[in-house]
């Protein structure tokens, strides 16, 4: 194995020399696992190593978004029987696949780091929701990775089903792939065999229960996720993933596995929500007034008049609506949170300050 079968470039041998992990000993890595006490890394040549962070990587991290994560590259000081490996840098990412963290938080979650592809993986029935879909494209654009989608278990579902749903997608974004894909009838590896290229990141990110892990396993070539038991209603097996991994493939390319993502939260800017939903500002353009709010009392609207006329899907508009304000509110609440934060150090410099007076003035006192 080479590194850059890992994913090594141009830009990442440029920022290590920049800093001179060589001359200090260090070697290149890439983390494979996160094991949220330790890291999984991978050499260049292969090996693979269990590995902590340093105190300085901790604490130079400004947000738990700046910790190392699955797919970045590090530079590793290799220890021994009496020593630990220990990361002692993270170089820059390239990009991220990133969503809000759940709950209150304004934070950044990143799925995976450094990625070329990011393919979503849902099916014709249950899992088909036009509207997290639009938020999977939306946290795509931002990481200006190749968008991929599989229409899996196509053997489950009608024809006119699954292409009804293939359509839908696609017209959602037109630069995307959409596949219709089924491990049962082996199209799987067919369609995918051209994004997993030499050094080339592929990560899978969907719902539980959409053959996610049953397409990994295939493209390894055996059952390399763990299993869960026998749906009792079913009689399937059922697949799962319980923690990001990254994985090389011997024929080429590499996968970044993802657990089931139950909630797409956003975690994208206006502008990249923009890109999604080009369709929409063109016909914006063509509202009577400028100031237009593409309400349904709004006289002469544009997109009112293609909702009304059928070419466009309401629920559409609604979803756009829904998601300029979820990240209206985040960046609000992100910079409440920044605020709050300066007015705390500004309060801890003033008590430092007020602190270090009167420990003068005792000073002072004690020497007359």
């Amino acid at each position: 194995m080479t590194l850059e079968e890992l994913g090594w470039n141009a830009s990442f041998a440029k920022e290590w020399e920049a800093c001179k992990g060589t001359a200090k000993g260090w070697v290149p890595a890439r983390l494979i696992r996160d094991n949220k006490i330790s890291y999984g890394a991978l050499t260049g040549e292969g090996e693979e190593l269990e590995v902590v962070m340093s105190g300085k990587v901790y604490h130079d991290a400004q947000t738990d978004a700046e910790l190392p994560a699955v797919g970045d590259w590090v530079a590793l000081e290799i220890g021994d029987d009496d020593h630990e490996h220990v990361i002692r840098a993270r170089l820059a990412r390239q990009n991220s696949l990133s969503r809000k963290m759940s709950g209150r938080s304004t934070e950044e979650q990143v799925i995976a780091a450094n990625i070329d592809v990011a393919v979503v993986v849902t099916d014709a029935g249950s899992d088909f929701n036009l509207r997290r879909m639009e938020r999977y494209f939306a946290i795509i654009c931002r990481s200006r990775a190749k968008a991929v989608v599989l229409v899996n278990k196509a053997d489950l579902y009608s024809a006119g089903q699954n292409q009804a749903a293939v359509k839908a997608i696609a017209a959602l974004n037109p630069e995307a792939d959409v596949h219709l894909t089924s491990v049962v009838k082996k199209t799987t590896l067919k369609v995918l065999k051209n994004y997993l290229q030499r050094g080339v990141s592929v990560t899978f990110a969907g719902s539980s229960g959409v053959g996610k892990s049953s397409v990994i396993n295939h493209l390894l070539g055996d059952e390399y996720q763990w299993t869960d038991q026998v749906n009792a209603a079913t009689g399937k097996g059922r697949h799962t993933t319980t923690a990001r991994e990254l994985m090389v493939l011997r024929s080429g390319g590499i996968i970044i596995d993802n657990p089931g993502i139950r909630e797409v939260h956003m975690w994208t800017d206006e502008t990249t929500l923009r890109e999604q939903f080009a369709d929409l500002d063109e016909l914006a353009k063509q509202c009577k007034f400028t100031d237009c709010r593409h309400g349904a009392a709004h006289v002469g609207c544009a997109i009112q008049a293609a909702i009304a006329a059928g070419k466009l899907d309401a629920k559409r508009l609604e979803g756009l609506f829904k998601l300029d304000q979820e990240i209206a509110l985040l960046q609000r609440n992100r910079q409440k949170r920044q605020m709050t934060v300066e007015r705390r150090t500004r309060r801890d410099h003033q008590s430092q300050s007020r602190k270090f007076s009167e420990r003068n003035v005792r000073d002072r006192e004690h020497d007359y």
